[in-house]
């Protein structure tokens, strides 16, 4: 599951879904791993306005990457600031969770990742 994915998944248990503390995720016990991918820098331009930057500060801080600015990097401070270019990219395009948890700051709700994958079948009771 790469970063970039975690940053548009909210905790599926009913009673969180009007909660902000089920957005987002927190990662646990999560193992990394790294594709080595060609930046893009027109994608990341792209893909940075969708992306909720306080939830992107968050995830980055407790996968242990270095603490991202307070906003988001504009098109042209991208640009001409190669090194968080590339800082982004390997967060946001080259970063998997290969194995660990999702956990909801809500109800405490633990979704398995194994392989790569993230599990939000929920119990019966949780629906």
């Amino acid at each position: 599951m790469k970063v970039l994915t975690l940053n548009f998944l909210t905790c599926a248990v009913k009673d969180c879904k009007s909660s902000n503390n089920s957005f987002p995720l927190h990662p646990k016990d999560a193992e990394l791993v790294y594709d080595d991918l060609e930046i893009n820098p027109q994608l990341l331009v792209n893909v940075l306005p969708r992306v909720d930057w306080v939830a992107l500060r968050t995830t980055s801080t407790e996968l242990g990457f270095p603490e991202l600015p307070e906003q988001p990097p504009t098109v042209e401070e991208l640009e001409s600031d190669e090194k968080m270019l590339q800082d982004l990219h390997k967060l946001l395009m080259e970063t998997q969770i290969m194995e660990g948890k999702l956990v909801c700051g809500n109800c405490g709700h633990e979704y398995a990742i194994r392989e790569g994958i993230a599990n939000f079948l929920l119990p019966s009771h949780l629906v």
